[in-house]
């Protein structure tokens, strides 16, 4: 097992909780174990490197680290390569008026005559063993100054060791990062936050519970610093809803599928003071835990009790609708940089999620289809609510098409001495809608117009069942009222397969039935027919195609005298 880490110790005078406990030793060091190990390591066999480079994310120990380095090298009595922090040096380093380090922001002394200015120094002795440079935000520096730096990286002083921290090495130059020895900080954990918040609580004798622990290591976001700093203001405070904007109501609205709802959760945080921008970051933060939640557990940095509550919400929401979020969000933010008001953007976004008919992208598609296909799967279904009004056709009545040539089944042992054939009486030989019969029109519609659909429509009508027809008027029925909302998305299509079928343009009017939840689904209809291929022109028998299916008849309809090669 790792060996327990020390509790930072405590610096008198100073209350707040990042500076009071700031870490002195390498032992007190938490989450950078990587680090520790390479720079302990160094200073016990006596490789020190001349120049390093921290870089990393802010508030995970750069500064500090450095600045434990600088002790290390300079303690009167290390151990195992660690400074014991009580020796004269340690105090005053600890104390920042020692001689042997120089602390420098590249922001504020960023030109060139203040580098110059420090180049000099270093060459002048020390009390200590090694003088330690540290360059705070070195990627600042102009470009002038970074070249005058470079010639001393490349032949420094023999007592002199140079350590730059920077959040963005990428920034810094080329030339520079080679000549040093690059180590990266990583943010630190979510159980390792907490750790060291319990510990700090115990040593500081605070008064935080630990749901108080749990929002300072969520809006620490991995970094130490800043989880401190957040604990000394919920304690200030003494109200964890006033650190943070809450989310449940958003996340209740987007689970009910309810716009109405989801605007007024954003009204009251807006009213609340919550900028727009930041509302939309900490609540994709939010719905990416979520996400990670149910993806790869581990990798979420939610604990304990705000755990629990992301994992119930995954669970209502979820992969698919979580991702969606997550997407839908981020453009939001992008959108937000040149939008005059901020928050229509994030408005715009909560409708898009909460009503899927407004978006026309595949991922909105598929995510109703995905809920028609979960709610037919488990066998619910919404109460049936009032009946639209019937949308009757625009502009004037297409003229019907010449009827097709009649169509006749037999059996197949039937087919192959005599080749007589008997009329279909299902089959109207007229385009009337007058002549349709229910029962006719019920087994056209699932044997031949269904298959002329889409997927999403075959899908959606597979459950469903023709009630009536009356003239024109075509009643179907579907098992629960969110179907029936979707069938928008198949309507033009299943029209035109209807007036190809019928020859008659017939208008859906679409009803709920939550009774064929319960109904077995219905078996897939094969029929055999036979096609006439070509007519004798001394009027003498036709030639005759048998096939096995609805769907061979289309094709040889699309494709006569085709033949299928396996």
């Amino acid at each position: 097992m790792p060996e327990a880490k020390a509790t930072p110790t405590s610096l008198e005078g100073v209350t707040s909780l990042y500076r009071r406990f700031r870490p002195a030793r390498f032992a007190e060091l938490r989450g950078q174990d990587h680090v520790v190990r390479a720079l302990q390591g160094a200073v016990k066999n006596d490789r020190i490197s001349h120049a390093y480079l921290f870089s990393g994310p802010r508030g995970t120990g750069k500064t500090t680290t450095a600045r434990i380095l600088a002790k290390a090298l300079n303690c009167e009595h290390p151990r195992d390569g660690d400074a014991c922090d009580e020796c004269d040096s340690c105090v005053a380093i600890t104390k920042g008026s020692s001689l042997d380090v120089v602390e420098l922001d590249a922001a504020s002394n960023n030109g060139v005559d203040d580098i110059r200015e420090i180049i000099a120094g270093a060459w002048h002795g020390t009390p200590g063993s090694w003088k330690v440079y540290i360059f705070d935000e070195v990627h600042q520096l102009s470009k002038a100054a970074s070249a005058a730096l470079l010639k001393t990286l490349e032949e420094p002083p023999q007592h002199v060791v140079f350590v730059l921290a920077t959040t963005e090495p990428h920034k810094v130059m080329p030339t520079i990062r080679s000549r040093t020895q690059h180590l990266e900080f990583r943010l630190i954990s979510a159980d390792t936050l907490a750790t060291l918040l319990h510990d700090l609580k115990e040593a500081a004798n605070l008064g935080a519970d630990d749901a108080t622990i749990e929002a300072a290591v969520r809006l620490g976001r991995g970094s130490a610093r800043d989880a401190l700093s957040a604990l000394d203001q919920l304690l200030a405070t003494g109200s964890i809803s006033e650190s943070q904007p809450e989310f449940d109501g958003l996340f209740h609205a987007l689970v009910d599928d309810d716009a109405v709802e989801a605007l007024r959760a954003l009204a009251v945080l807006a009213r609340e003071g919550w900028d727009p921008e930041q509302l939309a970051e900490n609540f994709a933060g939010e719905v990416r835990q979520v996400f990670l939640l149910q993806v790869a557990p581990d990798v979420a940095d939610a604990v304990d009790a705000d755990r629990e509550r992301l994992i119930a919400w995954g669970e209502q929401l979820g992969l698919a609708r979580s991702v969606r979020i997550l997407e839908t969000v981020g453009r939001a933010i992008r959108e937000m940089k040149s939008a005059p008001e901020k928050i229509v953007m994030l408005e715009v976004a909560m409708v898009r999620l909460t009503k899927p008919e407004l978006d026309s992208s595949y991922e909105s598609l598929d995510e109703r289809l995905t809920k028609v296909e979960r709610g037919v799967g488990r066998g619910t279904s919404t109460p049936p609510a009032e009946a639209p009004p019937v949308l009757r056709p625009i502009g004037t009545r297409r003229t019907p098409a010449p009827a097709p040539r009649p169509v006749v089944t037999t059996n197949e042992s039937d087919v192959d001495s005599s080749k007589e054939t008997r009329s279909d009486p299902s089959t109207p030989a007229t385009s009337n809608a007058g002549d349709l019969a229910l029962e006719d029109v019920r087994e056209r519609f699932f044997e031949r117009v269904v298959p002329r659909t889409s997927r999403s429509a075959q899908l959606l009508l597979g459950s469903a069942n023709i009630e009536s027809l009356d003239g024109l008027l075509l009643t179907i029925a579907v098992p629960s009222e969110e179907m029936r909302q979707n069938t928008e998305i198949i309507a033009q299509g299943l029209k035109g397969a209807l007036e190809h079928e019928f020859k008659s343009p017939l208008t859906i009017y679409w009803t709920v039935d939550a009774s064929l939840l319960d109904a077995p689904a219905p078996p897939r209809r094969t029929v055999s027919v036979v096609i006439p291929v070509e007519e004798e022109p001394d009027g003498g028998e036709e030639s005759v195609l048998v096939v096995d299916s609805a769907a061979d008849h289309l094709i040889t309809e699309m494709f006569p005298g085709a033949e299928e090669i396996s």
